[in-house]
């Protein structure tokens, strides 16, 4: 499998940058893994946006999910997609309408989000939309995907992807500390952990990692290696890798968009 950083940033927008988006690999079977402000046109530079099969959300964060609103408009509205010739296309009786799996009594929300642009149920009409069953597995192509409930401050699930020959990425969403990632992850190729914080949060509800507890997740988990996510450009990625590095010995780098890693 190959893993394509698309974008890394937190809730806000590194500088020119996305957020949450990770497209995944393997023969001919494209995967999005969250796809959120800034994604979709970062996707466009490696992958004609027709030819993806499945996009999978781990929750319904907007900087999760949100450019799903301009990947639907496109689906809906590109010339390409148009049951009649438009310029050099010839026109369609089968546009593309990828797979959209969301998490469990996520779709109202989605249709809810889609409404508010006052054009129907936009993301109905431009995917095959479903939710997927947590407790159970997602068979895309040759990739096979199970989940896992990590703490955050909306229900939220990890990913563990698994290629035809047993390589393994875990993608970690986003999460506090907990076991339930280290054991989804244990023995994994790669761990896509994310390290929102400079230091653990003051007070109040636990929703994200430092790199340091990212390192520690992927020490326990036996991770072969660690990718830092979900982090600013304001922080120096050499901090954050020697944060890591302080408690994991594996190889560790922060993410960036374009990032490419084959496992």
């Amino acid at each position: 499998m190959k893993l394509t950083v698309l974008g890394k940033s937190p809730a806000w927008q590194d500088a020119d940058g996305a957020c949450s988006g990770y497209l995944v690999t393997e023969g001919d079977t494209t995967l999005l893994l969250d796809c959120g402000n800034g994604v979709f046109g970062k996707l466009r530079k490696f992958v004609d946006y027709v030819d993806v099969d499945a996009i999978v959300i781990s929750h319904h964060h907007v900087d999760h999910i949100i450019d799903l609103i301009p990947y639907g408009f496109a689906l809906k509205f590109a010339p390409r997609q148009q049951p009649v010739p438009v310029d050099r296309w010839p026109g369609t009786g089968n546009p593309a309408r990828p797979k959209l799996f969301v998490p469990p009594g996520a779709t109202g929300f989605f249709n809810r989000v889609s409404d508010s642009w006052g054009t129907g149920n936009l993301l109905e009409d431009a995917f095959d939309t479903a939710e997927y069953d947590p407790e159970g597995r997602l068979e895309i192509g040759p990739i096979s995907i199970s989940f896992t409930e990590v703490p955050h401050y909306i229900t939220t699930y990890a990913m563990d992807l698994t290629g035809p020959d047993g390589s393994r990425i875990t993608y970690g969403a986003d999460c506090c500390p907990n076991p339930a990632l280290v054991e989804l992850a244990s023995g994994t190729d790669l761990l896509i952990a994310e390290s929102t914080l400079p230091r653990p949060e003051r007070t109040g509800v636990r929703g994200h990692l430092t790199p340091a507890e990212a390192g520690e997740h992927a020490k326990l988990a036996g991770a072969g290696e660690l990718i830092l996510t979900h982090i600013s450009d304001e922080l120096d990625p050499g901090w954050a890798v020697e944060q890591a590095s302080s408690v994991y010995e594996g190889p560790v780098q922060v993410a960036y968009e374009g990032l490419q890693v084959e496992v």
